[in-house]
């Protein structure tokens, strides 16, 4: 029998294996039985007698389809991309020339999964490639004075097109302003004088702290790096025109002018700019309960005082509740102590490359 249905095709040796079975049924076999003396699964010839069986039902058939490219199409697409007239041109712009001709001979994703498959998928054109900028490496703080963050932004004066600097200098951790100026001018020997007066102030060791910035010429000036190589303050910069990659500094320039206080008119001068700007400061780091750390203000966290708040504010939920359980239907407001704070974290995918 073995070799009989080696010349059989499958549809004719699927109908004799279905005869089999039925004959053996007759004779009072159970389905199940039969099928396993020929060798066969029961659940494949319940398949079989199901409407539209005719096709091949393999998960691993290999099939080839119907409008699938041919060889001579193939070698065809392979000149048109190597011609001398399209060679310097990407998929997307060959095809709609060829059609502007009355020619055609495969779609775009065609014309690429054929140069793929033969290496010529590359830069075509003059303009240098497209590259992939690397993302800021991720920093953690645990405590004060580990990472700064810093920018410059506008403010407004009584000339049109002209306009007042103020230097931004924050503490990551405790969101802190540790530093600021105003000037008339945007140069990389002012920011330089900023982070002196800073690592003075907050007693700064070498190798300590480390500052972010974007890519303004103030920040990657030679001045400027030459004072953080001095200082042991170690730089770090955001990808270029990513400005998702110094968020800190962006929030704390959109609470700055958002604020109710901040003028509505231009700054007369330069002195009016200073004291609105120590005005803000004052309250900022003072007065500001900041909800990315859990409404206690920068000054506050940056003493180390914010643990213990955040443990009374739990206890008084804990005894709030115990007198009175009906006004929570779960837990107290979570005031655990923030641990660390992240710059730039990497994503979960981009951990998985690391």
């Amino acid at each position: 029998m073995g070799a009989q249905r080696g010349r059989l095709t499958p549809s004719d040796e699927r109908k004799q294996l279905q005869v089999l079975v039925a004959e053996a049924q007759a004779a009072g076999a159970s389905q199940v039985k039969a099928c396993e003396i020929l060798g066969l699964s029961a659940r494949t010839l319940q398949r079989w007698s199901l409407p539209n069986q005719t096709q091949d039902g393999r998960i691993n058939a290999i099939k080839t389809p119907a409008n699938r490219l041919t060889d001579m199409e193939r070698q065809r697409i392979i000149k048109v991309v190597n011609s001398a007239e399209y060679g310097h041109l990407p998929t997307c712009k060959i095809v709609p020339k060829l059609l502007d001709k009355g020619v055609w001979i495969a779609s775009v994703s065609s014309f690429e999964r054929v140069m793929k498959a033969h290496d010529l998928l590359t830069h075509r054109e003059k303009s240098k490639p497209s590259r992939k900028v690397v993302k800021p490496k991720a920093l953690t703080a645990t405590k004060p004075n580990e990472i700064y963050s810093w920018d410059i932004t506008y403010l407004p004066t009584c000339i049109k097109g002209v306009f007042f600097y103020l230097y931004l200098v924050m503490d990551v951790y405790s969101r802190k302003i540790v530093g600021w100026q105003v000037h008339d001018t945007e140069l990389t020997t002012l920011a330089a004088d900023l982070m002196k007066d800073i690592y003075q102030r907050e007693q700064i060791n070498p190798n300590q702290v480390t500052l972010h910035s974007d890519n303004g010429s103030p920040m990657k000036g030679a001045t400027m790096l030459a004072t953080l190589q001095e200082l042991g303050i170690m730089p770090s910069f955001s990808r270029p025109s990513v400005s998702n990659d110094n968020p800190y500094s962006e929030s704390l320039f959109k609470t700055l002018k958002y604020r109710p206080e901040y003028p509505e008119a231009p700054f007369e001068d330069i002195n009016a700019a200073r004291e609105w700007v120590n005005g803000f400061v004052n309250w900022y780091n003072s007065e500001h309960l900041h909800s990315g750390i859990k409404f206690v203000t920068p000054n506050q966290r940056h003493l180390g005082l914010d643990k213990a708040i955040l443990a009374n504010r739990h206890k008084v939920n804990l005894e709030a509740k115990m007198k009175n359980p009906s006004r929570w239907s779960g837990k107290t407001r979570d005031w655990s102590f923030i641990e660390e704070v992240n710059l730039n974290p990497a994503k979960k995918e981009d951990k998985k490359v690391a």
